[in-house]
């Protein structure tokens, strides 16, 4: 059966109300809850972007089951691995060893606010993998010393260390990614529901890893209201994390998607108040061999409804449909 979990989209609320949904999440029976890391919305439209790190120590003091997750954290950039790491140890002590460092190479949208400019996607890769190794080193306790291509740390060292090591899972779209970071990380989190990325993955990192995918819906009791709000708010999505890694703010976004149509996003996102459209999209993750869901609601204002369906209909319809 597949777990499925929640996403604190960063993008569309604010810090207080993220805490509040992470709440409400684990009371409406969601397994885990992952976090999107922004500095910036995709659209406009969305409107929020606080950070990521501040929310998560708070929401791991709201909660008390749900395992948590960034979704994902790129630490090239925007942070330093050194940084990064000390987050995460820090993160997994509030949470009481629930929390899961999700890394990914990052966004164009998110990254270039400190102005280094914007790597090649084989820079990102090579990038990742020296601040994987960094992060690795440090959670493995005592004083860090290191000196690569892109990163130098010295005589770095966590002070305060869980006594359960923070796993770590890496965002991966095809086999370069998987055979450099399969073998270095935990778990794989992508967004396609490909057999073939979860059986490379196997291949390299192992057959027990998770593999983790999240899925956007837009539920609302009027399926027409739900379209146009996920057509305002989510048509980004339809561009491909190809595309999407490499626009520079939301004004790039609203560009690039302004021949998107609602029917076009209706076609890639259910939405709507029925429970079979939702089923049916996420079918295809766990045939493929997905072990994680998080899902998506579209919407920040709409989450509370949203949990009231997912505990009464959603949730017991998505563990029998994955059984």
């Amino acid at each position: 059966m597949v777990e499925v979990g929640y996403t604190l989209m960063t993008e569309q609320a604010g810090p207080r109300d993220l805490v509040r949904h992470a709440a409400g999440a684990e009371r409406a029976g969601f397994a885990f809850e992952v976090m999107s890391d922004h500095y910036f919305p995709w659209l406009d439209s969305q409107g929020h972007a606080p950070n990521a790190w501040s929310v998560l120590g708070a929401v791991s003091q709201v909660t008390e089951r749900v395992e948590l997750m960034t979704y994902v954290t790129c630490p090239i950039m925007r942070y330093h691995p050194a940084v990064v790491a000390q987050q995460a140890a820090t993160v997994q002590l509030l949470s009481g060893n629930r929390f899961t460092l999700g890394l990914g190479a990052g966004e164009n949208l998110n990254e270039h606010v400190v102005g280094r400019g914007w790597p090649p996607v084989n820079v990102r890769h090579e990038m990742l993998a020296e601040a994987v190794q960094i992060i690795g080193a440090l959670f493995d306790g005592g004083y860090v010393n290191y000196r690569g291509e892109h990163y130098r740390v010295d005589s770095a060292k966590l002070w305060d260390l869980p006594d359960v090591r923070v796993p770590v899972a890496t965002a991966v779209s095809g086999t370069q990614s998987i055979e450099l970071f399969a073998p270095l990380t935990d778990a794989m989190i992508a967004v396609e529901p490909d057999p073939d990325l979860v059986r490379q993955w196997e291949t390299f990192g192992g057959p027990d890893s998770r593999k983790i995918a999240q899925l956007p819906v837009c539920w609302d009791p009027d399926r027409g209201a739900a379209v146009r709000r996920a057509h305002d708010q989510f048509r980004w999505f339809a561009g491909g994390w190809k595309v999407n890694a490499e626009l520079p703010g939301p004004t790039a976004f609203a560009a690039a998607t302004q021949f998107v149509t609602e029917d076009d996003v209706a076609e890639n996102i259910p939405c709507g108040p029925d429970v079979e459209g939702i089923v049916a999209a996420a079918e295809p993750f766990w045939k493929a061999g997905f072990t994680d869901l998080a899902l998506v609601q579209i919407g920040g204002e709409h989450q509370d409804a949203f949990f009231d369906f997912a505990r009464e209909h959603l949730l017991p319809a998505l563990a029998e449909a994955s059984r």
